[in-house]
C-alpha cells in the first residue's frame, strides 16, 4: 500500500522525489510564514490599531487561522472538480490579492478582514497538497513523505520571526505582507512550470450538489476519518493556543523579547527533530503507536510543568530554561504527530481525497481555534494558560488514539 497510481502515465509525470517534496514543503511553509512572520509585528500592530487593548492584536493570528479553516471546506472539493494545480493556484491569487489589501490598512477592523480573506486563500495550498500527495502515494509511504514537508513547516517558523523582523525594521510592519505576495508569486510559478497534473480529467468529481452531499457524507461516516481529526483539533489547537501567547511569554514573562526571533528560531529547530525521526521509524512501527507516544510524552513533560508553576517551585534561573523546554517539547510532538494522523485521514480516501483532507483540516482548523483563541486571551503574564490547555488536549488525544488504525 506504499502507492497509488491514478493512471499508467502517473508514474512518468512524477517530479524527481528531492523536487517534488521541496515544493510541497514551500507550499507549506508558506503557511508557516504567514503565521509566524507577523509575531515580531504584533507590538506595533498593537501599538497603531488598538493600543486601548494590546491583546486584540492576537487576532491577526486567529483571523488568517479562522480564514483558513473556513477555506479548506472549498477547496478540496474544488481541486476534485477542476484538478489540483488550478485549485492550488487559484488560492494563491486569493492569497496575494488578501496581502495586498492589508498593506493599505488603517484600522484593525479591515486588516482582520483582509487576514481573513488571505486565511481563505492559503487553504488551496494547503489542503490541495495534501490531495496532490495522496494521487500519488497512501499509507505508511505518504505519512513518510509528509514527515520531510512538516520538517519545513516546522522550522520555516524559525526563520519566520527573524525574517519578520528584519521587514519590520526596513518597511514597518505593512511591509511583511510584500513578502507574502512573494511567496506566493514564487509558490504558483513552481508549481505551474515543473509540477504535472495528478488528477486526470477522468477521475474528477463535478461540483455538483448530489455528488458533494454522498462525498462528505462518505468522510463524515467513516469512524476513522473523525477520530484523526478530533485528534488534530487537539494537537493544533495546543499549538496555535502557544504561537498567540509567544510574543507575550518571551517578552513580558520572561524577558527575552530583544531575543525573541533568536530564541523561536532556537526553538522550533530543534523541534524539527520529531519530523526527522519521524520520517525514518514510520514505515517500521507505523503511524498511530508513534502518534500515540508523542501525545504520552506531552502529557507527561506539560503535566510536570504546570505542577512546578503552580507552585512556584522554579527558582527564578530555572523558570526560562523550563518554559523553553517545555515549548520545544510541544512542537517536537507537532512534528511526529501531524504528518501521521493525516496520512491515517486519508488512507482510505484516495477516491475522494479532496473532500476528505477539506473536512479533516476545516473541521480541525475551525475547532482548533475555538481552544486558541481563549487560550491566548487568558494570558496573565505566566505559562499557566498554555501549559495547562497543552495538558487536557494531550491527554485526550492520547486516550483517543485507542480509536485509530494503522
Amino acid at each position: 500500500m506504499s502507492e497509488t497510481i491514478q493512471d499508467p502515465g502517473m508514474q512518468q509525470r512524477r517530479l524527481p522525489l528531492p523536487e517534488f517534496v521541496a515544493m510541497l514543503a514551500f507550499l507549506f511553509a508558506t503557511i508557516a510564514f504567514s503565521i509566524d512572520a507577523m509575531l515580531p509585528g504584533l507590538p506595533e500592530i498593537a501599538a497603531d490599531l488598538t493600543p486601548q487593548n494590546t491583546n486584540n492584536a492576537q487576532l491577526v493570528l486567529t483571523a488568517f487561522v479562522a480564514g483558513m479553516g473556513l477555506g479548506t471546506l472549498f477547496a478540496g472539493p474544488i481541486s476534485d472538480a477542476i484538478g489540483r494545480k488550478r485549485a492550488i493556484t487559484l488560492g494563491f491569487v486569493i492569497y496575494a490579492v488578501a496581502a495586498l489589501a492589508a498593506v493599505f490598512a488603517q484600522s484593525l477592523e479591515f486588516l482582520l478582514l483582509a487576514r481573513f480573506v488571505q486565511g481563505l486563500g492559503a487553504a488551496g495550498p494547503r489542503i490541495v497538497g495534501l490531495a496532490l500527495v495522496r494521487d500519488l502515494y497512501s499509507g505508511r509511504e505518504m505519512a513518510r513523505i509528509t514527515s520531510f514537508v512538516m520538517m519545513v513547516f516546522i522550522i520555516v517558523p524559525a526563520l519566520a520571526p527573524a525574517a519578520g523582523a528584519g521587514v519590520i525594521w526596513l518597511s514597518g510592519w505593512h511591509g511583511i505582507f510584500i513578502a507574502f505576495i512573494l511567496f506566493a508569486l514564487i509558490g504558483s510559478a513552481w508549481l505551474n512550470l515543473r509540477q504535472a497534473e495528478t488528477l486526470p480529467p477522468a477521475h474528477r468529481r463535478p461540483l455538483q450538489a448530489r455528488m458533494l452531499i454522498a462525498s462528505a457524507r462518505e468522510v463524515l461516516n467513516d469512524r476513522q476519518v473523525m477520530f484523526c481529526t478530533l485528534i488534530l483539533t487537539l494537537g493544533f489547537g495546543q499549538m496555535f493556543g502557544l504561537l498567540s501567547s509567544a510574543q507575550q511569554l518571551f517578552g513580558e514573562t520572561y524577558g527575552k523579547g530583544d531575543a525573541f526571533p533568536a530564541w523561536f528560531a532556537l526553538m522550533a529547530i530543534l523541534s524539527g527533530s520529531g519530523t526527522i525521526l519521524n520520517a525514518t521509524f514510520v514505515i517500521r512501527y507505523g503511524m498511530r503507536r508513534i502518534a500515540k507516544w508523542a501525545y504520552i510524552m506531552q502529557t507527561v513533560v506539560a503535566g510536570l510543568m504546570l505542577v512546578l508553576l503552580l507552585g512556584n517551585l522554579l527558582p527564578e534561573p530555572l523558570r526560562f530554561p523550563a518554559f523553553f523546554f517545555w515549548a520545544v517539547s510541544l512542537f517536537f510532538m507537532a512534528g511526529v504527530t501531524f504528518g501521521n494522523l493525516n496520512a491515517l485521514a486519508l488512507q482510505r480516501m484516495g477516491h475522494i481525497a479532496g473532500m476528505t483532507a477539506s473536512i479533516v483540516s476545516a473541521v480541525s482548523t475551525i475547532a482548533a481555534v475555538l481552544i486558541a483563541a481563549p487560550v491566548g486571551l487568558l494570558y496573565n503574564g505566566t505559562a499557566v494558560p498554555v501549559v495547562a490547555a497543552a495538558l487536557i488536549c494531550s491527554g485526550l488525544a492520547w486516550y483517543l488514539m485507542r480509536y485509530l488504525d494503522d
